[in-house]
């Protein structure tokens, strides 16, 4: 269908990289160096990624259904990388409840969100907790896939249930 066909275009486009980012290979370990840090990427065997200057090509070795879809998410992982590295991905949440608030201390996030005690999260490596307000929590970091992971393990810190089931 027309989905895969645009897929593997997509595939195929080089990917820019961008002043002050370096991008290496070595065996099947692409890293990715930029001002924010560095980030590797463990390339499947039948996804061939070439550097040529400021470009980073990457190839699919045949087009099976498999590999073609493998191919459009090695693409899109590397310049999720590129993005991460040159100007970091962030997810900004906001607490809103009554005296709620948050703060950083150290590596630490602590939010007080009416429990008896304020909960606790420790920033993961890689990842920058900032504060504004009191009640707005931004999470930053050169990983993508772990910014969206500790801002939806965030948003499970639940308000208590003030009857505790005595209704």
């Amino acid at each position: 269908g027309l989905v895969v066909e645009h897929m593997s275009r997509v595939g195929n486009a080089p990917i820019l990289i961008p002043a002050g980012v370096t991008v290496e290979k070595t065996g099947r370990t692409v890293s990715i160096t930029g001002p924010k840090g560095t980030l590797k990427l463990d390339v499947s065997p039948a996804i061939l990624v070439t550097i040529e200057g400021d470009r980073v090509i990457a190839q699919r070795k045949n087009d099976q259904k498999k590999i073609k879809a493998l191919h459009g998410l090695t693409r899109s992982l590397i310049v999720n990388m590129v993005t991460g590295v040159s100007s970091l991905w962030s997810k900004n949440l906001e607490l809103v409840g009554v005296g709620f608030r948050a703060e950083v201390m150290g590596n630490k996030l602590v939010i007080n969100v009416g429990f008896s005690h304020p909960v606790e999260m420790t920033a993961p490596a890689g990842i920058i907790f900032e504060v504004t307000d009191n009640t707005k929590i931004k999470v930053s970091g050169i990983d993508k896939q772990l910014v969206g992971q500790v801002a939806a393990n965030l948003k499970k810190v639940r308000i208590p249930d003030v009857y505790k089931g005595k209704g």
